[in-house]
């Protein structure tokens, strides 16, 4: 862990002091969560695709078998 200085305005330090009180745990606990959260909030969602959910003209493929998935894979 690394010890760092943040500055508060009087209203943010006295929020903080009145919630850390509240909560019964410690200021510099609550400023991790804060920070951690605003880390995940801004790393990129994954998504993920189907392979194949349907075609241009609407209707659904069949399944693939495991051969037929390891040719494409390897462009044959």
């Amino acid at each position: 862990m690394r010890k760092t200085s943040v500055y508060l305005t009087d209203e943010e330090s006295e929020g903080l002091r009145q919630l850390a009180v509240r909560e019964g745990r410690p200021q510099a606990e609550l400023i991790r969560e804060a920070i951690r959260g605003r880390i995940e909030a801004a790393q990129p969602k994954r998504t993920f695709r189907s392979m194949a959910v349907a075609r241009s003209d609407g209707t659904r493929p069949s399944r693939w078998t495991s051969e037929e998935l390891h040719a494409k894979v390897l462009g044959r």
